[in-house]
Parts: C-alpha cells; sequence; structure tokens
C-alpha cells in the first residue's frame, strides 16, 4: 500500500533557530509566550485534528499554551508554509504539514515563496498513513482494476478530487494514469474535507 509520511512540527526552529538561539545567549527561557502552530489547511480535515491532539500535549510537556491557526487557501499547504517561512526565526511559530508543502508543492510551483532547504528545519516525523482510492456508492467497481476497466469504456468522465495541485495524492494519481493510461479529471480541492463537504451535496 502507497504510503505517505505526515512530517510533523516541521520548521519549528526557522533559519536553523538563530532567533531561539540569540534569545538563550541573552538569559531568557524558552517558550516565556504562546507557540503558534500553523495548519495550512482548513480546519476540520486530518492535518488539522492530528495538530490539535499534538499541541494539547505539547503544550503541557513545554508548560506554555500552544495555538493552533488555520492558514488554508489551496496550493498544497504552501500558503501556510510561506507564513511560517516569512515569520521570525525565533522558535514561536511552527508548522504540521504533509510533506508536499516541503517537497512536492516547490517542485511544481516555481514562484512558491520560500526556499524549503533554507526556510526550515525538520524537527520530528509524526505520522505514517496509508492513501486509498474511495468511490461512490453507485460507480460500478468493486476493485482498482474495476476502476481502470471502467475509466477506459468512459473516457473523461470519471471526477477524483484531490487536496491540491502538486500534493502527494495528486503526483501519485498522475503517475496512476500514466501506468494505466485511463483519462480521468483532476479536480484540486483547497482541503480533502472540502472534498467530502462537496460529495454531500446534491447534483
Amino acid at each position: 500500500m502507497v504510503r505517505t509520511l505526515l512530517a510533523g512540527l516541521l520548521c519549528a526552529w526557522t533559519l536553523h533557530g538563530m532567533g531561539l538561539a540569540s534569545a538563550q545567549a541573552q538569559g531568557e527561557a524558552f517558550p516565556n509566550r504562546p507557540i503558534r502552530m500553523i495548519v495550512p489547511f482548513p480546519a476540520g480535515g486530518p492535518t488539522d485534528g492530528m495538530a490539535r491532539i499534538i499541541s494539547d500535549r505539547l503544550g503541557e510537556v513545554l508548560g506554555q499554551t500552544i495555538v493552533v491557526e488555520n492558514r488554508g487557501g489551496g496550493a498544497g499547504g504552501s500558503i501556510g508554509a510561506k507564513v511560517v517561512a516569512s515569520a521570525d526565526p525565533d522558535g514561536y511559530t511552527i508548522l504540521i504539514t504533509p510533506g508536499g508543502a516541503l517537497t512536492t508543492g516547490p517542485a511544481v510551483h516555481s514562484n512558491i515563496g520560500y526556499d524549503p532547504l533554507k526556510a526550515f528545519v525538520p524537527v520530528a516525523s509524526v505520522m505514517e498513513s496509508p492513501l486509498v482510492i474511495a468511490a461512490h456508492q453507485d460507480l460500478p467497481v468493486k476493485s482498482l482494476a474495476d476502476v481502470v476497466a471502467y475509466a477506459k469504456a468512459n473516457p473523461g468522465k470519471i471526477i477524483w478530487g484531490s487536496q491540491g495541485f502538486g500534493t502527494a495524492p495528486h503526483l501519485l494519481f498522475e503517475l496512476f494514469k500514466l501506468e494505466t493510461g485511463v483519462n480521468v479529471v483532476h479536480v484540486p480541492y483547497r482541503s480533502l474535507w472540502n472534498w467530502v463537504e462537496a460529495q454531500r451535496k446534491p447534483a
């Protein structure tokens, strides 16, 4: 099964923690004020849920408030990542994100607005999750082979959604299209949660 790493708490100390080192050199205890945890997707999605679980425990360990801040808006999480990349490198703004905002996103967006190798320092990988393909119950398929056969018999009629252009699911499905020769239409959403909500609305 294809797996993707949800690389969490990435870039807790931007620019190699230069700001944090300076604060410690001045004798200030860290953290002495609330920490922002940026989630680069709207509230309610899997990354947001994980962030809230982690922030509660992290706040207990550090003895400081962790404020979860959703900065969605598309581009596979790059908008929220840019907020962190532009923040003061003092350790008080951290990012929890799937790997796309730091890997596939910059690879497919030439003007993403930050250099992931220079702007962020990875802190921890907190989750490994499977990627699954799910279809509407009315689609006459029971297996992935059925999906391929149906797509070939009905070119351009299958629409599939991802949480954004350049994300891992998007690129993996593009590879799937190349390998199988199917013609399906990609519809990027601001988040996986937006896609789920869209499926609930009547046509």
